[in-house]
């Protein structure tokens, strides 16, 4: 099994139903599952979508919300979704989040990042731009390019439903 990046667009009062079932329960289960539709997957790519981003010269303030997208803050309180036995993020750090107002900033910032052409940047060789960016271990199936722009794609339309719906994110490793 691999551990990979997670985000979910939630409710905020579904974090409040969660953070109270949690505190009732005896075990501390936060009776956490967010419906599959509003959970993300983004496998390795974050640190790869930000290496991407600093190589070709992102600008500070877009990369620093590809940071946070990726990332999120400390600015909710997640603590009892990383308590034993129920933690959502068994194999990494505490989760992390955003608020509404995070998300719909980034989702602002992240609508204005051309991945196109942040890629165009990297060496044309593929074994090249992987070495520029980072990636070891082998290549990546069906190419680097592609692996990312459809992370940084579907990363973007996440943010851009959730800032639409008001949601906040939340995002771990499992």
């Amino acid at each position: 099994m691999a551990v990979t990046q997670q985000l979910a667009r939630i409710p905020e009062e579904y974090l409040a139903a969660c953070r109270q079932s949690a505190a009732a329960s005896p075990d501390g289960d936060p009776r956490w599952d967010p419906p599959a539709c509003d959970v993300l997957d983004l496998d390795w790519a974050p640190a790869l979508l930000e290496r991407v981003g600093e190589v070709a010269g992102l600008d500070g303030l877009h990369l620093d919300a590809l940071h946070r997208a990726t990332d999120g803050d400390r600015c909710l309180d997640l603590g009892f979704l990383y308590a034993y036995p129920h933690s959502i993020a068994p194999f990494g750090s505490a989760p992390t989040g955003l608020g509404v107002s995070g998300v719909a900033r980034v989702s602002a910032l992240l609508g204005q990042i051309d991945m196109p052409l942040l890629l165009a940047a990297l060496p044309a060789d593929e074994r090249e731009a992987e070495s520029s960016i980072g990636l070891a271990g082998g290549s990546i199936t069906g190419g680097l390019r592609p692996y990312l722009l459809g992370h940084f794609n579907a990363l973007r339309d996440f943010y851009t439903e959730a800032a639409e719906r008001h949601l906040l994110v939340v995002l771990w490793w499992d």
